[in-house]
């Protein structure tokens, strides 16, 4: 039976910390490292609902995407939410870690995988890393596609049923970007990747009018969306590594913007 720690080597491993985002707050954030790592969940966000499912399942190690604390903790008491949650967690010895902008990254991280799955060839990333795989990721279509179809593509390999678009629909797409997340700020570099289109979770408003004088297409499939496979995917690579333990990703996990 392999520790939390050990499991968290493998996590290093498979996604380094020091390719995370200067500003990310990576690796393991809350618990004991020498405690057996029977159960494991992984989940994008630490919520009320991931917590109630960890405790309730007996999880010994949450693997979040989204960091939590993300920010310094001056002090850790149940006033605020975050608290609250890492308080429970604590109280049941869960321990949390975090690959965050380390796993969007890794060269067979969400970004990549993204990719993969839009079907992308010639494989790049959007913004190199002097040492490191680089951040978002950007590739060709061949034969080349209408908008239109790279947003059915999308809501197809992300089994959704909604996206939005910038950009006409009819317009031809051979170059495209990805970016997991909230990805909007990855524009300018897909532009000067060449890229024809960006796919991202979301972006502002002005974001959206800057790809428009950009020339660029836009497809917003949402955060949750472009992450949560990721994660999804991640559970698997943790069952075929530690054949030992139970893992899963997360039941009770849900988008909280839902289409009215």
């Amino acid at each position: 039976m392999p520790s939390i720690a050990e499991i968290v080597r493998f996590l290093e491993e498979f996604a380094p910390p020091d390719i995370a985002e200067d500003w990310d707050n990576v690796g393991l954030l809350l618990g004991d490292g020498t405690l057996a790592a029977r159960r494991v969940m992984t989940c994008l966000t630490v919520t009320e609902d991931t917590v109630d499912e960890a405790i309730e399942e007996r999880v010994n190690l949450v693997v979040a995407h989204h960091p939590l604390p993300f920010q310094p903790l001056r002090r850790l008491t149940t006033d605020s939410r975050d608290g609250a949650l890492l308080w429970r967690l604590a109280g049941a010895k869960v321990s949390v870690y975090s690959p965050h902008t380390a796993f969007d990254s890794a060269t067979t991280g969400i970004n990549a995988r993204l990719a993969a799955g839009l079907g992308l060839t010639a494989v790049q990333p959007l913004l190199p890393q002097e040492h490191g795989p680089g951040a978002g990721r950007c590739g060709t279509i061949a034969p080349a596609i209408t908008l239109g179809d790279l947003a059915s593509a999308v809501k197809k390999f992300l089994a959704i049923e909604r996206v939005q678009v910038v950009g006409e629909l009819p317009r031809t797409v051979g170059r495209v970007g990805v970016a997991c997340g909230s990805g909007g700020d990855f524009l300018a570099a897909a532009d000067t990747a060449g890229c024809d289109c960006l796919v991202t979770g979301e972006a502002r408003f002005h974001t959206s009018l800057e790809a428009e004088s950009r020339g660029i297409g836009l497809i917003l499939a949402g955060h949750y969306a472009t992450e949560r496979f990721g994660v999804e995917q991640l559970a698997d690579v943790l069952r075929e590594r530690c054949a030992d333990i139970e893992v899963w990703a997360s039941r009770r996990e849900r988008d909280p913007h839902v289409w009215a």
